[in-house]
């Protein structure tokens, strides 16, 4: 099977991203939309209605001469679904076959003394700290947070402070599993790659529009930034009892927005009594699958957010209506600022 992972993106507005924000990460339509895990293009009949997604090759994002500009619009454009598949990519299917395989391994006596809660359980183990849309505390995941690029991303200690989810040490369970470490930034360093080759064509998507500066591109604040984030999730098998409770949207993820620029997303493996199967559920997309099919079924997968340096300005659209409560009058703020905002929002803590 070819190896396919996708980028989330907000929406791509040539009349305002690029002219109002100097740094892109804007907060993005809510997607209402769902994608089946089959992979297919255009709708699918069923009883779900289903969207294929665009998709792009790896030998295409390399090659700087193509123009990419109809794609791009398509999956990342106003009306685009905000996602763009890569395929192809040398390399990734046994990468995120390794990585994938090890979370479940992650010994339960060791998890807690992996967790960082000074960074708000923004590195090492992360399990119930994070509150869902409905407002309650999601249990049904646990994750495992680390820099996939710095191990420490700086030593000065008034912005460790200041950051602290972006700012600490990486925590490697390097006695209990040391092979995660090796598999975490091997993954998380190629989908960085894909993702700055992706970053490249959406620059010369919006420079057909306006001029833009050299230091503003999305490939370059990108490159430059030490805030990348990998998040290796794992799905704890449901049990009957648990499975009867799925009713809404909330029990399983919440609608969301992810805050960075470019989020990378491997599809998710699913292990049923130590052996890996099948999707158990036709209709499920970029979330686990819900009802009797998903009984017993254990899934793992891993998001890479790419997003702006703690220190780069944001400029936020007059289009751009989410968390308007955390924008200053000025409208403006780092983004490193903006983070701090929406950590607190979601984990509800004060460090």
């Amino acid at each position: 099977m070819t190896a396919i992972f996708a980028c989330k993106a907000n929406s791509f507005d040539l009349n305002s991203v690029y002219a109002r924000s100097l740094s892109r990460p804007l907060a993005g339509r809510r997607l209402y939309c769902h994608v089946s895990c089959q992979k297919s293009s255009g709708e699918v009949e069923g009883p779900f209605r289903t969207v294929g997604t665009v998709s792009i090759s790896y030998s295409e994002l390399k090659d700087k001469r193509l123009d990419l500009s109809q794609k791009i619009e398509e999956g990342f454009g106003p009306n685009g679904l905000g996602i763009i598949s890569v395929s192809e990519v040398p390399g990734f299917s046994n990468l995120r076959q390794t990585l994938l395989n090890l979370i479940a391994s992650l010994p339960t006596n060791v998890r807690n003394q992996l967790e960082d809660p000074d960074s708000r359980y923004n590195f090492g183990w992360s399990h119930g700290k994070e509150k869902l849309e409905s407002g309650k505390f999601d249990t049904y995941k646990g994750s495992y947070y680390a820099n996939p690029v710095l191990d420490v991303p700086t030593t000065d200690v008034s912005l460790i402070q200041r950051y602290p989810h972006y700012c600490r040490a990486n925590i490697w369970p390097t006695d209990a599993l040391p092979d995660l470490e090796s598999a975490f930034k091997a993954l998380g360093n190629l989908m960085l790659d894909v993702g700055l080759l992706l970053a490249y064509h959406c620059d010369h998507y919006v420079s057909k529009a306006m001029r833009i500066n050299e230091d503003d591109l999305l490939q370059q604040i990108l490159m430059r930034s030490r805030c990348h984030k990998g998040r290796l999730l794992y799905y704890f098998a449901k049990q009957q009892s648990e499975s009867m409770k799925d009713t809404g949207v909330s029990s399983w993820c919440g609608w969301h927005t992810d805050h960075g620029s470019l989020t990378g997303l491997t599809s998710g493996m699913y292990i049923k009594n130590g052996v890996e199967v099948s999707c158990p559920d036709l209709a499920a997309g970029l979330y686990a699958p819900k009802g009797e099919e998903s009984i017993g079924v254990e899934r793992s997968t891993f998001a890479l957010f790419m997003q702006p340096d703690w220190d780069e300005f944001l400029k936020f659209p007059a289009e751009i209506h989410h968390h308007q409560e955390l924008i200053p009058p000025n409208g403006t703020l780092t983004f490193g600022e903006y983070s701090e905002a929406l950590l607190h929002k979601y984990y509800n803590r004060k460090l």
